[in-house]
């Protein structure tokens, strides 16, 4: 067994100890003598951690800055923004003295040192970032890492109170392969530095407003394996003024012109022809617009039923205005209305949309100008159907008539005659006044119902505009 120096066992224990980190021993305080040192003694050990022992574990400080936010897909539930993303660690054992060297810093090449496989576990994309060809390293054996990174990840959107949604998209940055043990992330910069930073230097200005970053160191563990990261929430608010002004103002300026189509006369307006114009317009320019809702299979935007409960109030309402029509033009054509539907709507639904009930009017009002000639028409065809048995219905009042030169049986068939006539007219003056009540209830029926579609449409239009406008005002004064 050859014999072992101590001065030779004093020097291998030393380097033990301390992992081969003795200071650099550079022969000039120039570059190439730095370099020389580095080659030397660290660049033939990049395949390895720059640890003293393998129980030892590598602390990486990591820091970002959002420069850019290039975009969110809703369909395919994606995020797309542009980092700064900053890394540091210690090489064990590494340092040099400054005046020996001739500097306390040094940019070498990123193949020539070990780098911790950091990764994003959101990514949902191929890495199209730029590559840096360098990294900086100091005397007392830091290491400072700083890339730019395009980052396509997940994030899953809630896009209910679109266009006033904001977003809490999460970024989790851990190796992608050493555990816990071997390599632990630490939080660098807090969270309101980076958003401060962040809000300074971001270069987009586009849909998308940064309005908050949280960030959380945290510990995964799969499959019993503890894995450590660090999480970032970039909060993100829309920008709704695009939707508000091609959307929710158009929609509403077309309820609005439907609103007041309710004032105009059914009777001498074709209120119909106007609404059907109406919803071909509407319908056409939810098509165009299309284009600029959200589409996604989870939720259904609040947008979206704003304008199916616009479309369906405009059919409604010319419904309704058919059904109007309908009744002022062929109500003669109906029978009675029943009792039920005259009490609910005429007594409860009349009181509810303020039209106060007509009073009843035992007065009979004769015209005397000429009839026309289809109730001349129907006046004598009526007397001529008339028979015999009609007569002894008649009051037995007996008029009194003054005596006249001709004869008894003469007088006896004229007042027969005009006993007939006065019997035709009085039944034919019934069934017309029995048949204009009869209308008159229907058509009271269809003002009541008119009444009631305007109100609910105000409502509904109110109501709306309301919650848009709310919606609105806390998504812009309100920071998750």
């Amino acid at each position: 067994m050859p014999e072992v120096k101590p001065a030779e066992l004093i020097v291998a224990c030393f380097m033990l100890l301390h992992g081969f980190g003795a200071a650099l021993d550079c022969t000039s305080p120039t570059p190439e003598g730095l370099f020389t040192a580095l080659e030397e003694n660290l660049f033939t050990k990049s395949m390895i951690r720059p640890i003293k022992s393998f129980s030892d574990t590598l602390n990486v400080t990591i820091s970002i800055t959002v420069v850019g936010i290039l975009g969110v897909d809703e369909k395919s539930q994606t995020l797309t923004v542009y980092l700064w993303q900053e890394l540091s660690w210690h090489i064990g054992g590494l340092s040099w003295d400054k005046k020996r060297c001739g500097t306390d810093r040094v940019s070498v090449p990123r193949e020539q040192l070990w780098i911790p496989d950091i990764h994003i576990s959101e990514f949902m994309d191929e890495d199209n970032s730029p590559k840096t060809a360098y990294v900086y390293l100091y005397n007392t054996g830091l290491v400072y890492d700083d890339k730019p990174i395009r980052v396509v990840s997940s994030c899953r959107l809630g896009i209910y109170t679109f266009p006033f949604d904001i977003q809490n998209c999460t970024l989790t940055f851990a190796p992608f392969l050493h555990y816990g043990t071997d390599v632990r992330m630490i939080q660098g910069t807090s969270a309101e530095d980076i958003l401060e930073a962040s809000k300074k230097v971001i270069k987009t200005n586009g849909e998308w407003e940064l309005i908050d970053i949280k960030a959380l160191p945290i510990n995964q563990f799969i499959e019993g394996i503890n894995y450590s990261g660090v999480q970032y929430f970039l909060v993100l608010r829309r920008r709704a003024i695009l939707y508000v002004v091609n959307l929710l103002i158009p929609s509403c300026f077309l309820i609005t012109v439907d609103l007041f189509s309710f004032l105009l006369p059914p009777h001498s307006v074709d209120r119909s022809s106007f609404k059907m114009t109406l919803i071909l317009g509407y319908t056409v320019f939810l098509l165009i617009m299309n284009d600029l809702l959200p589409v996604t299979g989870e939720t259904t935007p609040l947008i979206n039923v704003f304008f199916s409960i616009s479309l369906a109030l405009m059919v409604a309402s010319l419904l309704e205005t058919v059904f109007i029509t309908n009744i002022q033009f062929s109500s003669s054509q109906y029978s009675a209305v029943p009792q039920w539907l005259s009490i609910l709507v005429l007594r409860y639904l009349a009181f509810v949309v303020c039209i106060p009930p007509k009073k009843k009017s035992n007065r009979i009002t004769v015209s005397l100008k000429q009839p026309p000639p289809e109730t001349v028409t129907d006046l004598s065809s009526s007397i001529a159907n008339i028979s015999q048995g009609q007569f002894h219905s008649v009051s037995s009042e007996i008029l009194s008539v003054k005596a006249a030169p001709e004869p008894q049986e003469q007088v006896v068939d004229e007042l027969k005659s005009l006993n007939r006539d006065l019997t035709a007219i009085r039944l034919q003056v019934d069934k017309h006044f029995k048949e204009s009540s009869s209308s008159q209830e229907w058509y009271m029926i269809g003002i009541v119902v008119d009444r009631l579609l305007f109100a609910i449409y105000i409502i509904f239009i109110l109501v709306s505009f309301i919650t848009i406008i709310s919606i609105w005002i806390v998504s812009n004064t309100t920071l998750i």
